[in-house]
């Protein structure tokens, strides 16, 4: 596995009460953010969009989404998979042990440097930030590891920093993944086909990390493994392409429904393999798009729950945090 280096990041204007031997380890969950209603349409797309006005018509269409699932709760599910994680460490530690969680989204509030601000106050030595998508790309996510570095002056001297990995093949997170597949199965014909999906991307920039892309593929080895699915009953699909003209990855989800159809299949079940939370891209893109595109071909749709807070999930998480602790003493 691959990582970004530990850094020991320069003095900021914090508060070091914590500071010492028994100073805790801070936790930082990050995730992309989002918009929680259409009303925070714009304000997350010029985020994303790094400051410009982004197109009327993506506006348009975001809020129209948004309106269509009424709201994202990403932020409130990952602020619930940090307290999930803050038990488990104070029930492993004890009580106001080692550790301090907090979260910080990358394009909207609470931001990372929200997160690494209250670190900072909890008067913590290290920091061990988490990008909550199990398979990593420096090219593809480096704008998280940017924000870390921006808000590193908020942390005390001597305060070392450090971006986690991947963690697509921890075995926490394929149990995880494989529990909510074989949980989905059990309630369907066995003969029913899986289609695995990520995120698609621009393939100019996969092109430039095509270890991404090998790790998404790791992760689907993993979890067919754990649950069983047979070699013929699964299929591997993106969704989610952008609104721009470049080329994206494919096949895309629905290429692939007339050809389940024609085989003689009744239905279908999505496992997304890259989302560990409901937000938009679950809600609007698998839940109403993909499903009418599913129903559109006579096949009856169902994909698996999301990992959100489940305990299994959140053991998966401290196994990054204790990875990453034994990376630091190595």
């Amino acid at each position: 596995m691959t990582r970004e280096p530990q850094a020991t990041r320069p003095a900021g204007a914090a508060a070091r009460a914590g500071a010492g031997p028994t100073a805790p380890v801070g936790v930082l969950l990050m995730t992309y953010g989002s918009a929680v209603t259409s009303a925070d349409v714009p304000e997350y797309l010029r985020s994303v969009y790094r400051g410009k006005d982004p197109d009327p018509a993506v506006v348009a269409e975001f809020e129209r989404r948004y309106d269509v699932v009424g709201r994202s709760p990403l932020i409130d599910i990952t602020r619930a998979q940090a307290e999930a994680l803050q038990r488990l460490l104070d029930e492993r530690d004890g009580p106001g042990g080692r550790y301090r969680v907090e979260t910080g989204m990358l394009h909207s509030a609470p931001r990372i440097a929200e997160g690494i601000a209250k670190l900072a106050a909890d008067g913590v030595q290290r920091v061990i930030a988490i990008v909550l998508a199990p398979q990593y790309s420096p090219i593809i996510m480096g704008g998280y590891g940017r924000a870390v570095e921006a808000a590193a002056g908020l942390l005390g001297d001597g305060t070392a920093v450090t971006v986690a990995g991947p963690w697509h093949d921890t075995p926490g997170w394929l149990d995880t993944l494989a529990e909510l597949t074989r949980e989905a199965r059990a309630r369907l014909d066995p003969a029913t086909p899986v289609l695995f999906t990520a995120h698609s991307l621009p393939k100019a920039v996969v092109d430039r990390d095509q270890g991404y892309i090998d790790q998404l593929r790791q992760t689907i080895d993993g979890v067919v493994e754990r649950a069983g699915v047979p070699a013929d009953r699964w299929r591997f699909a993106y969704q989610s392409a952008g609104h721009t003209p470049e080329e994206w990855l494919k096949p895309d989800l629905k290429d692939l429904l007339p050809g389940i159809k024609a085989d003689g299949h009744a239905g279908v079940l999505v496992v997304p393999v890259q989302f560990v939370a409901d937000h938009l891209e679950i809600l609007y893109d698998i839940d109403v798009a993909a499903r009418e595109e599913a129903e559109a071909e006579g096949l009856a749709f169902h994909r698996t729950e999301l990992p959100n807070a489940r305990p299994p999930f959140v053991r998966a998480l401290a196994d990054v945090v204790d990875r990453e602790e034994r990376g630091s003493s190595s």
